[in-house]
């Protein structure tokens, strides 16, 4: 199986673009968060509405996971917290979002919404409790910021990692965890695009401009990863 991941597209059109155009060679697209850009000359509605429709495009060509990133989040609960309302997998028509789990080719993926404070937070780590206790042999999970204490959460001037994540990790060993959020990770020298927590690879493929984001492709069956940016190509045998 041969998946395609990438992450941080922050309504960049042309990459939106260039996902539709290389969807059908893949098993699956993962999309790691932050689709929107609230810093964007476009509101957050209309940005959500063209999302929507390249979700719906891509789903025509391939099986489609994403999670919300930071930028993703549009409605406030009852406990006052954002989330991502048009992520949640009830609210996609046939895409896998936030809270879903997913079997595809005997891999198991858990998709985690994004937490905005307490309340959330204690519901992503039920989640991914919850998807442990299942005992998958083969389990992927993807949450948008990668777990602290790994060279995919340093920006080389401070720490972004998730110190929940970090120890559902170490509780719960999935085989691999795709994250994003720290946009400078993978090219900052003594840093970098891939990681360990025990038997655990963390992955992050960074943020990069232009009409191809950086990404990395899975080929499950050969066990290797391959991240491709600006920066260059480098592949890691898992």
């Amino acid at each position: 199986m041969k998946l395609l991941t990438v992450g941080d597209l922050h309504y960049n059109i042309r990459q939106f673009d260039w996902l539709l155009q290389c969807a059908e060679q893949y098993e699956a697209v993962i999309i790691a968060g932050d689709l929107l850009n609230i810093a964007g000359y476009v509101d957050v509605d209309t940005q959500i509405l063209v999302v929507r429709k390249y979700l719906q495009r891509l789903k025509e060509r391939t099986t489609v996971m994403v999670c919300s990133g930071n930028h993703d989040l549009d409605e406030k609960d009852p406990d006052g917290e954002f989330h991502a309302d048009w992520l949640r997998d009830k609210a996609l028509d046939g895409l896998h979002g936030d809270g879903a789990g997913c079997d595809l080719a005997g891999w198991h993926f858990s998709l985690c919404p994004w937490w905005d404070g307490p309340a959330e937070r204690r519901g992503v780590g039920e989640f991914i409790q919850s998807e442990a206790r299942r005992g998958f042999d083969r389990w992927i999970v993807v949450h948008h910021a990668p777990p602290s204490g790994t060279r995919t959460a340093w920006s080389g001037k401070r720490e972004f990692g998730d110190d929940q994540l970090r120890s559902l990790i170490e509780e719960h060993p999935p085989q691999i965890v795709l994250s994003g959020h720290v946009h400078q990770a993978p090219f900052r020298q003594e840093h970098g695009w891939y990681d360990r927590i025990g038997e655990t690879w963390v992955f992050n493929a960074g943020f990069q401009i232009g009409p191809i984001p950086a990404c990395l492709v899975f080929d499950l069956e050969a066990g290797e990863v391959t991240w491709t940016s600006l920066a260059g190509r480098e592949t890691v045998s898992l």
